[in-house]
């Protein structure tokens, strides 16, 4: 079993060259890899990457991932998030191979509060969604086997994510503004990797399972919450915190303009991905705990 993974060194990349060791032979890069192509930019490059590896399983786990950057870069975006992964799926369709591929919640506007199912139409209300979208589209129309797996606010012990950035925020102010009515689940990087590693297990016995799946912990939170969870970590670690709890102020969106409008809730119904793979997937706080503990440990 030859498995081909782009995106090696993301979050999700780092923690699937571990998962993906049991299943075969790994092939796994980057975009500055020097002997096959990794750059998602070099549309020809990919494809004849793919050519030449005749990998069983190809996993992207590379993005455009800048949010408001996109909204400037809309060609690079495209490239990167649509085209890239459409020439990933024909080539696995012509190698009879499985491909892996990553979403967004973005892909939805954000109204209501309900769980959403696959099924619900998308909407995105920005380049990154509208992008992420149409990958997806250009996977499923390709009629290769594939998996597909749409998750939300990603995070991890390697890498720049929301937790490192409050970890540094708060030791270097006193006081800070956090949104409050983004609603959707912190997941880890590590439970991508590994259920991904377990879905392809099924995968190469049940075909039938080609198909997109929400893939997030259960529970949900607001950006806020989310904050004061990893400052109470920290605070329990004696991590050097600048600012005190009562000075985590929270705010609306409309107080916290961006480029890029965010979808105000993201939750996802997971129950298709835990019924047709036999899993339990852990609430949202276990992970942000470890995780957070990781990152100190090995600061301090």
């Amino acid at each position: 079993m030859k498995i081909l993974l782009f995106g090696k060194n993301g979050q999700v990349g780092w923690e699937l060259q571990r998962s993906l060791l049991p299943l075969g032979d790994l092939i796994a890069l980057d975009r500055n890899s020097p002997k096959l192509c990794g750059d998602l930019t070099n549309i020809k490059g990919i494809a004849e990457t793919i050519q030449k590896v005749a990998p069983d399983i190809i996993v992207n786990a590379a993005a455009y991932i800048n949010v408001d950057k996109a909204e400037k870069e809309q060609n690079l975006a495209c490239t990167i998030n649509t085209e890239a992964p459409s020439i990933m799926a024909n080539e696995a369709k012509k190698l009879n191979a499985w491909f892996v591929h990553y979403s967004t919640d973005y892909v939805f506007d954000g109204n209501g509060n309900n769980l959403k199912k696959e099924c619900y139409p998308t909407a995105p209300l920005n380049v990154y969604g509208r992008t992420k979208r149409d990958g997806e589209q250009l996977i499923s129309t390709s009629n290769c086997h594939h998996l597909i797996f749409r998750t939300s606010w990603v995070y991890g012990a390697h890498g720049n994510n929301f937790i490192r950035t409050m970890l540094r925020l708060g030791k270097e102010r006193d006081s800070l503004k956090i949104v409050n009515d983004q609603i959707g689940t912190p997941t880890g990087a590590e439970l991508l990797a590994d259920i991904t590693a377990h879905a392809l297990r099924t995968a190469l016995k049940h075909p039938d399972v080609s198909g997109l799946y929400h893939l997030a912990a259960t529970g949900y939170t607001s950006w806020h919450a989310y904050a004061h969870l990893i400052f109470k970590i920290a605070q329990e670690f004696s991590f050097e915190l600048k600012i005190q709890p009562d000075q985590l102020m929270s705010i609306p969106s409309n107080e916290f303009p961006t480029l890029a409008k965010r979808p105000l809730n993201s939750r996802l119904n997971t129950q298709k991905l835990q019924a047709t793979f036999n899993i339990n997937l852990p609430s949202w706080e276990t992970p942000v705990r470890r995780t957070v503990t990781e990152i100190l440990n090995r600061n301090s």
